[in-house]
C-alpha cells in the first residue's frame, strides 16, 4: 500500500502548491490559448500537472532508499532514463517552444535509454516475420525506441479533458500491475501501482474543477512510463503474450493511426496538424448537447469533465479481454481487430450525426447558466 499512497500524498501535495502559487509563475506555465481547436477550458490554467507526479515518484524512490529496499532501483533507473521525454515536454509547457518532432526525439531517447539502462526490448511479438526482424539486436532496439515514442505520443494526443488521459493510464498501468503480480513480478507489480498512485495526486486536482493540466511533460512522462512498464512485463516474462501490453494501450494507440490515416488519407494535410475531430471532441460537441451555446465558466468546466467518462468506458472496454487472455497471442489479436472495427463504427456514427440516442446527454438548456432567455 506505500507504494501507492506515498507518490499519491506526494503528488497531490505538490499538485496542490503549484496550482495555489500559479499567480506567481501563471504567466509561463499557464495556457492562455482558450481559441484553439483542442481547447477546451474557460480560463488560464497551469499546464504543469506533470511536475506533481514526477516529485511523488522520485519521492517513493527516496524512500526506498531509506528503507534499503530492493526496488529502489528499477525506480531511479525509469525516473532516469524518463527524464528527456520529461523535461522537453516541460520546456514546451514553459516556453510553448518545443516541435512536436523535438519531443519525439527526446521520447525516442528516453526509449533508448531504456533498452540500454534498463533492457526493456522489444525481442518478440509472436507475429511471423516480425519476429524475424525484432530477434535481431539492431531490430529490437529501432521496433522499441518506435513503440515508445509512438506511446508516448498517443497518451498526448487524448489529454484533451479534465481526468481523461490520466486516468485512463492510471487503469492501464493497474491493469499491468495485475498481471505482473499474477506472474510472481512483485517489483514491476509495485511500481505501476506507485505509477498510479502519483498520477492520482494529481487527478484529484484535474478532475472536474481542472484546476490544473497535465502538460506535455506529463503526457509524454506518463507515456513513457506506461510503455515501459508494459515492455519490461513482456521481456521478463515469456507466459505473457507479447500483444498483451499493445491490447492495454490500445485505445490512445489506435486513436493516434486513425487520426493519421484521416488527417493524410481522408484530408490530406499534415499528420502533425492539430485539428478538433478526435472521438474525444466529437463526444464533447455532438453528446454533451444540453450545455451549447453555453457562456458561463461553471457550464463549460462540466462539459468538460462529463466527456471523459464516455471515453474511460472504452478504455475499458479494451482492458477486460486483456487481462482476460493476457497469455494468448490468438485472443488478444482478435479483441484487437474487434475493438478497431468499434472504435472505427462509434466514430464515423458520431461525426455522421447518427449517434445512438441513449448515449447523448441533452438534459434541460433552460436551467444551464448563461442560457437563460432575455
Amino acid at each position: 500500500m506505500l507504494f501507492l499512497l506515498i507518490p499519491f500524498a506526494l503528488a497531490a501535495v505538490v499538485t496542490l502548491y503549484v496550482v495555489h502559487s500559479s499567480t506567481r509563475h501563471g504567466h509561463l506555465s499557464a495556457d492562455h490559448d482558450l481559441s484553439g481547436p483542442q481547447k477546451f477550458h474557460a480560463r488560464p490554467v497551469p499546464r504543469i500537472g506533470g511536475v506533481g507526479i514526477f516529485v511523488g515518484l522520485a519521492g517513493m524512490v527516496a524512500v526506498c532508499y531509506l528503507q534499503k529496499s530492493a526496488n529502489a532501483q528499477l525506480g531511479a533507473l525509469l525516473l532516469l532514463c524518463g527524464l528527456p521525454a520529461f523535461g522537453a515536454g516541460l520546456i514546451e509547457d514553459f516556453t510553448k517552444r518545443v516541435s512536436p518532432a523535438k519531443r519525439l526525439l527526446a521520447t525516442a531517447v528516453s526509449a533508448a535509454l531504456g533498452v540500454f539502462v534498463l533492457g526493456a526490448a522489444i525481442t518478440r511479438t509472436d507475429i511471423p516475420g516480425l519476429d524475424l526482424i525484432v530477434g535481431t539486436t539492431a531490430g529490437a532496439f529501432i521496433a522499441t525506441v518506435f513503440t515508445v515514442a509512438g506511446v508516448a505520443n498517443s497518451v498526448n494526443i487524448i489529454d484533451g479533458f479534465n481526468g481523461l488521459s490520466s486516468m485512463c493510464v492510471s487503469l492501464m498501468l493497474l491493469a499491468l500491475a495485475y498481471v505482473a503480480y499474477q506472474v510472481g513480478d512483485t517489483e514491476l507489480a509495485l511500481w505501476a501501482l506507485a505509477g498510479v498512485g502519483a498520477i492520482l495526486g494529481f487527478f484529484v486536482w484535474n478532475y472536474p474543477a481542472g484546476m490544473i493540466f497535465l502538460g506535455d511533460g506529463g503526457a509524454y512522462f506518463m507515456g513513457f512510463y506506461l510503455a515501459e512498464m508494459g515492455i519490461l512485463l513482456i521481456s521478463r516474462h515469456s507466459e505473457v503474450s507479447p500483444l498483451f501490453a499493445l491490447m492495454v494501450c490500445i485505445y490512445p494507440v489506435f486513436e493516434t493511426v486513425f487520426s493519421i490515416y484521416r488527417r493524410r488519407v481522408l484530408r490530406d494535410v499534415s499528420p502533425g496538424a492539430p485539428d478538433g475531430i478526435h472521438l474525444h471532441s466529437l463526444i464533447y460537441r455532438r453528446l454533451m448537447r444540453w450545455a451549447i451555446g453555453a457562456r458561463d465558466a461553471r457550464v463549460m468546466t462540466r462539459r468538460n469533465s462529463m466527456t471523459a467518462p464516455y471515453l474511460w468506458t472504452l478504455c475499458i472496454s479494451s482492458l477486460a479481454p486483456a487481462l482476460l487472455f493476457w497469455d494468448s497471442t490468438p485472443m488478444i489479436l482478435a479483441c484487437m481487430v474487434l475493438f478497431g472495427i468499434t472504435y472505427v463504427a462509434l466514430y464515423w456514427r458520431i461525426v455522421r450525426f447518427r449517434t445512438p440516442k441513449w448515449m447523448v446527454f441533452r438534459g434541460d438548456p433552460r436551467k444551464v447558466p448563461g442560457n437563460e432567455p432575455r
